[in-house]
């Protein structure tokens, strides 16, 4: 057997101290930006479908909007880094199956949030190409209701499924602290069953994954379990 090199035994020590940070940071450029993304478009956007038209005559819920979405090309992006550092954090110790749904979940819920936004970035450029007579109003009712339906349906019961996930790995990994364990379950369970009661529930993905990662970030490296432990 070869020896490891002085640069190889750096780099094997550097990493499990790199690694917490950049999930920490990751992961609070994701909650930030989406937090502020879904709070621009819900006090933007009306609540009901038949007033679906209505605010692209206001410029400033028209501005707020496309601020929002302008924000979650980012969002995803941090979103992904996050979800590697935290497998790499697991390393070793990563089940197949729970890595699987954990990366296939975060994966799902990344593709339809950018189709989401795509949708409604749609509406905007084509309410600022041309006015909307009747046919073009029902036309905005239809790409707000797949724009909604997209991200309170689907994305956020991947969210919820990649949130299960986390919390199972993070449990038998004791990466994270126990409190964001049940509060996890908690999150899950009300994105899962929640989101056609109130569509602020959407904000209770992120706000988790912020806490998490300010638990990873203070933390910093935890001593992995053992295949004992």
């Amino acid at each position: 057997m070869t020896e490891p090199t002085p640069d190889t035994e750096g780099l094997r020590i550097a990493s499990p101290l790199k690694t917490p940070r950049a999930a920490a940071v990751a992961g609070i450029v994701f909650a930030v930006l989406l937090i502020a993304s879904l709070v621009l478009l819900q006090i933007s956007t009306p609540p009901d479908t038949g007033a679906a038209g209505t605010w692209l005559t206001d410029p400033a819920r028209r501005a707020a909007v496309a601020v929002a979405l302008n924000f979650i090309p980012f969002a995803g992006i941090a979103f992904l880094w996050f979800v590697g550092v935290i497998r790499d954090r697991i390393g070793r110790h990563e089940d197949r199956f729970f890595a699987t749904v954990f990366l296939g979940s975060g994966l799902l819920f990344v593709g339809m949030l950018f189709v989401a936004a795509a949708v409604a970035g749609g509406i905007l450029a084509a309410a600022a190409s041309r006015p909307f007579g009747s046919a073009g109003t029902s036309a905005l009712s239809v790409s707000r209701d797949v724009t909604f339906t997209l991200v309170d349906v689907y994305a956020i019961r991947m969210a919820a499924v990649f949130t299960l996930t986390t919390v199972t790995i993070a449990r038998r990994t004791q990466i994270v602290s126990r409190w964001l364990t049940a509060a996890g379950i908690v999150t899950a369970l009300l994105l899962l069953i929640g989101t056609g009661i109130s569509a602020w529930l959407e904000l209770l993905f992120p706000a988790w994954i912020l806490a998490l990662s300010i638990d990873v970030l203070a933390s910093g490296p935890r001593a992995p379990i053992t295949p004992d432990g």
